[in-house]
């Protein structure tokens, strides 16, 4: 099969989070099975730049100097341009400056462009009309609501067109909390039929959400796990859409994502201080001197547990437990290690809380790929609290490197990690602090009987993670959905 994958993010050239970090591993994997596959990606400013600080860099190749993208006071002209075939992965840029040349990939942190609909809505129409001229697909896997103009047009603007009409959709939802609703006026910008929003069709509340055009639309739906495909049919987590979760029926499914078991391998991974394997766990000790050094904490005892936790601020993430719990946590023989940045208000409260609990808490804000490894192999465990987590790579990064996760079990975090005498780590359901600490006493006790924990280490890290199962479900997706489109269309025809 041709599978186009469509997606606003693909690492390393372009990643703000766990999207890109799957759309930098999904594609090879699948293309590892014998299938032709193609990626679209905008050609923003990052990638620009990205690209050109490579120690190889070239400036990529036209390949189409001008598609047309009717707007209505004016035509955009869009180029493609050859990204490169890397891991059986051909890559195309969609240049437009005017829309993608900017400083951030979706606005200023904690903010959204005001024209984003029409900046991915000129991506998607892009990609159909660039297939139409370098190849139409099989399949259009499309990724999260900035992906799902294709299918909107599909059924639309693009209905009767004799080149694409065969071509079937899947929509993957990796985060059903960011739907790209925009204002009913911007339809008109994306010569988009006006009775889109007026009859319903994807009308949120006053806005127009193209998020559930993708969701009604696509021939196939996935989310990023099992657990969080069922937890999206509820009102708790469902965002005044699982009414419709649960029209799709078979349609809609959940495939859990992997890792890149490459990248992400402490036996070899460049960035750490020292290797070590399930078999033989000596040099983690090392990493962990090295992950304390780092954060100027090298007077910490042996027995103190690291705790270490890469992610964004946000709300999401349970950090309002960690915040509620922190008085009770800093009575507690441990040192929590936070990287990341995210919702000022939290950079905020975090900053104090360091301040207040010097020998319990330190936060670095400056991310970085070297230290995110060097937390993964370094810390004893891993702290994921989230409110809801539809898949989760932390976790799986955390149990390759024999770093036990403590985690809510929710999403891709139940899917993951199992608690219990033979579990790979530890689990709590109720979204509260005093849960929380409560999860995390259980740890510590049992940190401080070595063999018992190495055992739950290993374990964890003997765990198959990678993408390869993960790649023949999708596989197994794009044969339904093809049958299901081929069905419908014979239906239509008939």
């Amino acid at each position: 099969m041709h599978i186009v994958f469509v997606a606003p993010e693909c690492a390393p050239c372009v990643k703000t989070g766990g999207l890109g970090e799957v759309l930098g591993a999904l594609p090879a994997a699948i293309a590892s099975l014998g299938h032709r596959i193609t990626m679209f990606v905008p050609y923003y400013r990052t990638v620009r730049l990205a690209m050109e600080t490579q120690p190889d860099a070239t400036v990529p190749s036209v390949v189409l100097e001008s598609v047309t993208i009717p707007f209505p006071e004016r035509n955009r002209f869009v180029r493609v341009l050859d990204g490169g075939n890397h891991g059986g992965v051909q890559t195309y840029l969609i240049d437009c400056p005017e829309f993608f040349d900017r400083e951030d990939v979706y606005g200023p942190p904690g903010e959204n462009y005001p024209d984003n609909a029409l900046r991915f809505g000129l991506y998607c129409r892009a990609v159909l009309e660039a297939c139409k001229l370098l190849g139409v697909p099989d399949v259009f896997h499309l990724h999260d609501w900035q992906a799902s103009f294709v299918s909107i047009l599909l059924h639309t603007t693009y209905a009767a067109d004799p080149l694409l009409r065969d071509a079937a959709t899947v929509f993957t939802i990796h985060n059903g909390g960011y739907q790209g609703m925009f204002p009913p006026g911007q339809l008109r910008d994306l010569l988009l039929p006006a009775a889109l929003f007026t009859g319903g069709a994807l009308a949120t509340d006053s806005k127009v959400n193209p998020f559930l055009g993708a969701l009604r639309n696509s021939d196939a739906v996935t989310a990023v796990s099992p657990s969080y495909a069922e937890e999206l049919k509820t009102p708790e987590y469902g965002e005044g859409l699982e009414k419709v979760y649960r029209e799709r029926g078979d349609a809609f499914s959940g495939i859990l994502n992997g890792i890149d078991a490459d990248e992400w391998n402490s036996a070899i991974d460049p960035h750490l201080a020292a290797h070590y394997s399930a078999n033989d766990l000596e040099g983690k000790q090392e990493c962990r001197r090295d992950l304390l050094h780092a954060f100027d904490a090298d007077g910490t005892a042996d027995h103190t547990a690291v705790v270490g936790m890469v992610s964004r601020l946000a709300a999401q993430k349970g950090f309002d437990l960690i915040a509620g719990a922190m008085s009770e946590l800093a009575e507690l023989d441990l040192l929590l290690l936070i990287v990341g940045r995210g919702e000022p208000e939290l950079e905020e409260s975090f900053r104090e809380l360091a301040e207040i609990y010097p020998k319990h808490l330190r936060v670095s804000p400056e991310f970085h790929e070297t230290l995110a490894h060097k937390v993964q192999a370094g810390a004893d465990m891993t702290l994921m609290p989230s409110r809801y987590e539809p898949s989760g790579l932390t976790q799986m990064y955390s149990l390759r490197y024999g770093t036990v996760p403590i985690v809510r079990a929710t999403g891709g975090l139940r899917d993951t990690v199992q608690d219990g005498e033979d579990g790979n780590g530890f689990a709590f359901t109720e979204y509260t602090s005093d849960a929380l600490v409560t999860t995390v006493k259980r740890a510590l006790a049992e940190f401080a009987d070595t063999a018992n924990w190495q055992e739950r280490m290993r374990r964890g890290m003997r765990a198959d993670l990678s993408w390869k199962r993960a790649a023949a479900e999708y596989v197994a997706v794009y044969e339904r959905a093809v049958a299901a489109h081929a069905a419908g269309q014979s239906a239509g025809r008939g």
